[in-house]
């Protein structure tokens, strides 16, 4: 039988080398362990190949890798050309074959670039020890001892923090679910044959188990062959994070504890709960018709299952590990009293004491559970009908965690510490997953509302011209129905399926909330924010379906404006006062602690005004919500709606905290994680630690910084850089005639569309115009064509433009790029996702344009702004490339790159077979589909 890798692979890899790290930890070993991992997996992947596929597609292969190598040597459009028209001599099944080849490559590729990861992380600790790592958690707590801060000053600072990242499905994360559990399965393989001592036969077995791992993915289909439903979507969100999760928040507890103990001795206590997570995925129906209300209470079972199943797999591991006899170890007064409540309440008190104490309340504890996932199973939440209350279900997180602390106290006495800590593990998963796992945002957009009030209105003689009214007229219309008690909409609901929609939202969450679980909506988001009036429609109909009784002191929903534009954006503080002094509204933040949450959008406000004046914008937006707060007492939670593209707000999370606007407002954040940074960032959960490490050393360290006005002069400049780059953005987007042609047409935009990544429609209504396209598909399809445009056009002739009015003086941007936390980040974001882009590729996307007269006119403009952009942005940096001072991230696209060449001259190829109407079109579509999934997978930050 032949082996199942060849034998040559097997010698050229120092098994025992293959993680780099171990007793000779360092960034050098650590590389020469992704050269090893990566010879592995390549060398596994070339044998799959020849055996599956033979040795002619295998020459084949390796020659377009020449080839498109060549190029990035010299690049030429002739020579690219000439590649092209080769490849449009190959069959489909050759293409399919070598896109096949450079994705799955792509795949494996970013599995050892987070080994990597994870490996250097674990090198540099080592090297470090005892000093931590940085942007731990531990070293902002040692920065700021350093600086004078006290142990009291910190503990302030964490009860005000709280952090929340939000899941969202938001349609960028294009590999199937399938092929992420291939690839946890494989990096399982390398963990064990890198950190496991591993008999010779055992490293056999686990190198023949990712052998018949990536064979199994050769012939797996890599592209949905049907778009997901949204409950296919909230399975798939809770699959990618929920174990992650679950292992790594106990230990980001402890590190925090541990740190803060170690930093500040003289405290004592806990770490408050300061750390929480959301999720869109069920509740988002901004244009997606199929979020229904029956999906909203799906997703709230299907948490709440997640969670509860967790808990009673866990309370039954520690009723196991805690056997503690009563003989050995004498339970406390307040434990036999809680074990005799147990019994009573379950069981009328009818059963027999044992002895093991521990076991008993463990075993009690799991059957309230077990009531309470049963509970979550057959509940049918019905706003017609009172609460139920079945004895034994837990109804809030808090009984469920008294009961938890029960025993950590009882063991937190010197005969049972050890075990105190595994209870409290749990004790610490209660806090954050509550008994509802995610916390479930709805979001529908302001119109929807509008449009829904203005029947209700009609209906009950209020007003026949809501809509036509002016802003001002709609604010004092809801000011004066907010002040009476009257209902406004009947039971039965005699209107139009839209508005019908509209309210049973309202009333399925106020159902939800009452019947089913407490904790799982918090928020109601307001999509196309512009006027204070939106937030008080939200607030109205939320009182008609009792989400709002002031005169009973609930008020059961954070209302969020999303501001999306630049309008809203510049008009935050007007909003929010206009807001303030509304009665109702005041008495409603009253009733939520006198906490308002604002999201900022980075989507819209960048594809209409451009990444530069986008990023401004929202800068002082924050900053001026920071104003507001410290002026009238509010609590103001910002919560930054970014994606994964930097078109989109992209980039690290940690470093776009720190380029905030700094105060205290920033203890507050909650901010979305979507589509392939969902999965980069929570599938490994030392990376995932690493990840909330650095966000929480963020969020504390901007808490204490000086609060002071941005220098004036700084202030100045980036306004004249936003408005310019704005100025040229527009120019070219909405006022190039035939741009939105050119942007279809030379990306595959349209080809996305039919991507079955997600259940939302590329367009928000039926208009097929750059305003109404969704700012996902917008930039996922200029990063596909290798333009990357939405995260760099207009900055260059923005600083043109600055340097022209200044006689050319670059000293004052330099000295920006130096200090001034928001500068440096935007130019580091900007030309990271330049270093992706390649305008020869682009270029070939251009001939794809039916008119080439318009093609070679917008080609060029963005040409000249690319280059212009590359050269001042190396100006303003010191450098003489792109990226040379992050020389790892420079090499890893450098790396990635001639890799991800053949897929575009294939996806080149497919796009111009299919829009020539070429047969059999269905596996043209599927196989231009699994392009644009290997594009994705290679150069990474795509939406």
């Amino acid at each position: 039988m032949p082996a199942l890798f060849p034998t040559d692979v097997r010698d050229s890899v120092d098994l025992d080398l293959i993680g780099g790290s171990g007793q000779n930890a360092g960034g050098e070993l650590a590389t020469q362990g992704f050269q090893n991992t990566m010879c592995l997996l390549d060398g596994i992947l070339d044998s799959t190949m020849l055996r599956l596929e033979g040795e002619e597609s295998f020459r084949l292969m390796d020659d377009v890798r020449a080839s498109c190598q060549a190029l990035r040597g010299q690049p030429s459009i002739e020579e690219a050309h000439r590649l092209r028209d080769k490849l449009l001599g190959l069959n489909l099944d050759e293409l399919r074959t070598l896109t096949r080849a450079f994705s799955l490559f792509f795949d494996l590729n970013n599995l050892a670039e987070q080994q990597t990861r994870v490996r250097k992380l674990r090198a540099r600790a080592e090297q470090l020890a005892p000093l931590p790592l940085p942007g731990t958690f531990e070293a902002a707590l040692l920065d700021l001892r350093d600086r004078g801060v006290t142990g009291e000053r910190v503990v302030e600072a964490l009860a005000r923090t709280m952090v929340v990242p939000v899941f969202t499905a938001h349609p960028s994360e294009a590999r199937r679910r399938t092929m992420l559990e291939k690839l946890d399965f494989i990096a399982n393989q390398l963990d064990r044959l890198e950190y496991a001592k591993l008999l010779p036969s055992e490293k056999d077995e686990a190198l023949a188990d990712i052998s018949a791992e990536i064979e199994t993915f050769w012939l797996t289909d890599t592209v949905r062959d049907i778009r997901p439903r949204v409950i296919d979507e909230i399975r798939h969100g809770l699959g990618l994070v929920s174990e992650t999760l679950f292992e790594v928040v106990p230990r980001v507890y402890r590190n925090l504890e541990g740190a803060l103990r170690r930093t500040f001795p003289e405290l004592t206590g806990e770490v408050p709960a300061l750390l929480r997570f959301g999720t869109w995925i069920g509740g988002d129906r901004d244009g997606n018709r199929y979020v229904t209300s029956e999906v909203t209470r799906d997703a709230v079972r299907l948490h709440q299952e997640t969670i509860l199943q967790h808990y009673m797999e866990q309370v039954a591991e520690l009723g196991r590990r805690l056997s503690h006899s009563r003989h050995l170890c004498e339970p406390s007064e307040a434990l036999l009293v809680a074990l005799a409540q147990h019994r009573e309440q379950l069981s009328g008190g009818s059963e027999p004491a044992t002895n093991e104490p521990y076991r008993e309340i463990c075993r009690t504890i799991e059957t309230r559970l077990k009531l309470t996932l049963e509970r979550a199973q057959t509940a049918q939440p019905d706003w017609d009908r009172a609460a139920p209350h079945e004895a034994g279900v837990y109804r809030e997180p808090s009984e469920l965690r008294q009961d938890l602390a029960v025993i950590a106290d009882d063991l937190g006495r010197p005969r049972g510490q050890m075990a105190s800590v595994l209870v409290r593990d749990l004790m610490r998963e209660v806090d954050v997953f509550g008994l509802h796992m995610l916390t479930l945002d709805v979001r529908q957009h302001s119109s929807r509302h509008a449009a829904a009030l203005d029947e209700v209105f009609r209906w009950a003689g209020v007003s026949d011209r809501y809509l036509k009214s002016t802003s001002t007229e709609r604010f004092e219309l809801l000011d004066r129905e907010l002040a009476h008690n009257r209902p406004l909409v009947p039971a039965h609901l005699p209107f139009s399926p839209e508005t019908v929609e509209v309210i049973q939202t309202f009333r399925s969450i106020a159902a939800i909330l009452e019947q089913q679980c407490g904790q799982a909506i918090d928020s109601y988001i307001i999509s196309g924010t512009t006027e204070p009036a939106h937030l008080l429609e939200v607030l109205l109909l939320a009182r008609e379906a009792r989400l709002f009784r002031p005169a009973e002191g609930i008020s059961r929903l954070q209302i969020v404006p999303l501001l999306e534009s630049l309008e809203p954006l510049s008009n935050a503080v007007p909003i929010l006062q206009r807001l303030l002094s509304q009665p109702a509204f005041r008495k409603h933040l009253e009733l939520r602690g006198n906490l308002q949450e604002v999201m900022l959008g980075y989507s819209d406000s960048g594809k209409e005004a451009g990444c530069v004046q986008s990023a401004w914008s929202i800068y002082k937006a924050h900053r001026d919500l920071g104003d507001l707060m410290r002026r009238t007492g509010v609590t103001i939670q910002t919560f930054h709606g970014r994606g994964g593209a930097i078109g989109r707000g992209g980039g690290p999370a940690n470093q776009a905290i720190l380029a905030q606007a700094p105060g205290p407002m920033n203890s507050r954040i909650r901010f979305t994680e979507q589509g392939e940074a969902i999965a980069d960032r929570y599938g490994r959960t030392a990376i995932a630690a690493r990840h909330l490490e650095q966000i929480l050393n963020a969020v504390l360290l901007i808490s204490f910084e000086d609060q002071g006005r941005l220098d004036p002069s700084w202030e100045w400049a980036m306004e004249r850089l936003a408005q310019s780059s704005c100025r040229h953005f527009r120019k070219l987007v909405y006022e190039t005639p035939g741009f939105m042609q050119y942007f279809e047409q030379a990306t595959p935009f349209t080809e996305i569309s039919k991507l079955k990544i997600a259940s939302r429609p590329a367009f928000r209504g039926v208009a097929r115009t750059i305003n109404d396209l969704r700012a996902i598909p917008w930039v996922f399809s200029w990063i596909q064509s290798r333009h990357t445009l939405p995260g760099w056009f207009g900055l260059g002739s923005a600083v043109s433009d600055f340097l022209l009015d200044h006689g050319g003086d670059m000293a004052q941007l330099q000295d920006m790029y130096q200090r001034w936390p928001f500068w440096r980040t935007l130019i580091d974001n900007t030309q990271m996702i330049m270093a992706k882009a390649d305008l020869t590729i682009a270029r070939l996307y251009a001939d794809l344009v039916e008119d080439q007269s318009l093609a070679d006119a917008v080609f060029r403009r963005i040409e000249e702004e690319y280059h212009m952009t590359s050269d001042l942005i190396c100006k303003i940096t010191g450098q003489n490339r792109l990226l040379d001072n992050v020389p790892m991230l420079q090499s890893s696209i450098e790396r990635r790159n001639p890799f991800v060449d053949p897929l575009s001259y294939i996806q080149l190829v497919l796009l111009q077979r299919l829009r020539r109407g070429e047969e059999p079109a269905a596996e043209l579509l599927t196989a231009c589909l699994e392009s644009i999934n290997g594009i994705a997978s290679g150069l990474k930050n795509t939406g």
